[in-house]
Formats: structure tokens, C-alpha cells, sequence
């Protein structure tokens, strides 16, 4: 599966969302209108249930699922039990933690990272079972390159090269009551936006992102670092406490505004309606603040 594009820049391939729980989760992303797939269990004492989009991109709800193995995973050496927890001992239970890329080689995403100083560590490679909505079972593995600032606990980013995609339809965990269909844009908070610029173009594999101000552009979807208070001029969404970097906000895409409040409302899903734009603030098994935007 082709995952970069001709100009080597990556794409957004999915969104790491740490919970307390996946039944909290499961209930509020069912409650916002998502499908949300079966659990996936990782071999290292994590396990998620995931909302896939029909432009390829997904959430992942990311919960501890056996404590001993991510403690075991941790002290091996596993980068990403390791980043969870120390996102979980930063920030809590529940958010959203790391923006993920697509890639057809992580080994050669983890060598630049070394070489710019900005790798978190060793790459990682792993199977787990992938169940469809009918039951049908196949085997996805991933290799995984990290990328973080020194010091940042708040948010990290990650290269996942899909070594083998299960052979499953997910037409049916595609079918959204909300309308979602892509995410067009993930928003960061920073303290100082402008030093951001350096992770990020590495992290995605364009030297010029950064050259539009804040907004990084990505072949599928835009990468915004905004400071706290234009962040919450935008969203009307507190933006929290000091940081170097930290992920706050996912704005889908959807066709109809009025249909996705009308099921919010249904739902007794508090929103804030602003243009074309729908505000749902995070909440337990929500770790980020959900924007809708009406896409014709």
C-alpha cells in the first residue's frame, strides 16, 4: 500500500485518543454518531477500538488493557507503551496524544529522525487481529519510526508503514449517522508556535511546511499549530495549561451541518454551532474537541 506521496511528503494516516476505558469510549463516540470497530488488542498491553473514515484515515481510542504487559513493553524498550504512559502521567487518563503519518518506510522516517535529533527511539513492528463489523478476521502489522521534541511529554508524532492490511470490508465501520468522512484538519496548542515548524517538517518529511505561517499542509489534511488564545478564539475551546506542543482539536468533514446537529441534539450532545462549523468540546472517551465542518 502506497502511503507517501510522489513528492515524499506523508500523509495523515490516524489520531492516537488515550482513554480510561474503551466502554467509555465506545459509548461516546456511538453517542456522536461514529461506527466503531471491535477491540484490537496489541501484544504489549494496549488495546484500542478504532473509527475508521472513508478517506483512509482513523481514530484510535487507546486504552491499557493489561497493566503487567505495558509495564513489561515499557521497561523493554517499547516506544509507544512509553509514550502513553508518560502522556497518561502528564496529562491524565484521557486526551489526545499523537498525530500519526503515513509511510512506505519507516526504517528510512527513523533515520532521519535520528539524524535531525528528534527521534523518541528504537522503531517497533507488530501484528494484532483486525475483526470487520460481520466478524471477519485478518492479521494488519505496522512498523512504527518516532519523532518527539527533547523533554516533550505532551505529544509526540509517529511514521506507521501498514506492512500488511487486512483483507476485511470496512464499508459498513465506514458509515457514519453523522456524516463524517475524512478529517480535514488536526489543530495543536504550543506556547510558541513558530518552534514547532522544525518537528513537524521532519516528522512529515517536508523541509518547506512551515513556510504558510502555522499551517502545515499534508496531501490528505492540514496540520494547524495555533497559540492559546487563538485557539480559543477559534473554538471557543479553553486551551489548557502551558505547553511545548500538545494536540486539541479534529475537524471532520461532513456533508450536511444541520443533519450531524440534528443527531447531536437527538443525542443530548451539547454543541455550539458556528458557520459551517460544529464545536463539541472533549469529554470521557472524547479526549479532543470534535469540530464538524460542512464539506460540499
Amino acid at each position: 500500500m502506497t502511503r507517501t506521496t510522489a513528492t515524499g511528503i506523508h500523509p495523515l494516516d490516524h489520531l492516537v485518543l488515550p482513554t480510561r476505558s474503551l466502554d467509555e469510549a465506545r459509548a461516546r463516540l456511538t453517542s456522536l454518531g461514529f461506527v466503531v470497530a471491535p477491540t484490537g488488542i496489541h501484544p504489549f498491553g494496549t488495546e484500542n477500538c478504532c473509527v475508521f473514515l472513508a478517506d483512509g484515515t482513523y481514530l484510535e481510542p487507546l486504552a491499557i488493557g493489561n497493566q503487567q504487559a505495558a509495564l513489561d513493553a515499557a521497561a523493554e524498550g517499547n516506544v509507544f507503551v512509553k509514550r502513553d504512559r508518560a502522556y497518561r502521567d502528564s496529562r491524565g487518563d484521557e486526551g489526545f496524544s499523537a498525530a500519526v503519518l503515513g509511510t512506505d518506510d519507516a526504517d528510512a522516517d527513523h533515520a532521519r529522525y535520528v539524524e535531525a535529533g528528534l527521534s523518541a527511539g528504537d522503531t517497533l513492528s507488530f501484528s494484532r487481529a483486525f475483526t470487520d463489523t460481520s466478524g471477519k478476521s485478518d492479521v494488519a502489522s505496522f512498523k512504527l519510526a518516532f519523532a518527539s521534541a527533547s523533554n516533550a511529554t505532551d505529544a509526540f508524532l509517529f511514521a506507521c508503514q501498514r506492512i500488511n492490511a487486512p483483507k476485511v470490508d470496512r464499508t459498513a465501520l465506514q458509515a457514519h449517522a453523522n456524516g463524517a468522512f475524512g478529517i480535514v484538519e488536526v489543530v495543536a496548542v504550543s506556547d510558541q508556535p513558530a518552534e514547532q515548524s522544525r518537528l513537524i517538517s521532519v516528522a512529515v518529511n517536508d523541509p518547506a511546511a512551515g513556510d504558510e505561517g502555522n499551517a502545515f499542509p499534508l496531501p490528505n489534511a492540514t496540520l494547524s499549530v495555533l497559540g492559546a488564545e487563538s485557539f480559543t478564539a477559534r473554538f471557543g475551546v479553553p486551551a489548557g495549561s502551558s505547553t511545548k506542543l500538545r494536540f486539541m482539536a479534529i475537524v471532520f468533514a461532513v456533508r450536511s451541518a444541520d443533519a450531524t446537529s440534528s443527531l447531536l441534539a437527538a443525542n443530548a450532545i451539547q454543541h455550539d454551532i458556528a458557520g459551517n462549523e460544529i464545536v463539541v468540546r472533549p469529554a470521557s472517551g472524547q479526549g479532543a474537541a470534535f469540530i464538524f465542518r460542512e464539506v460540499p
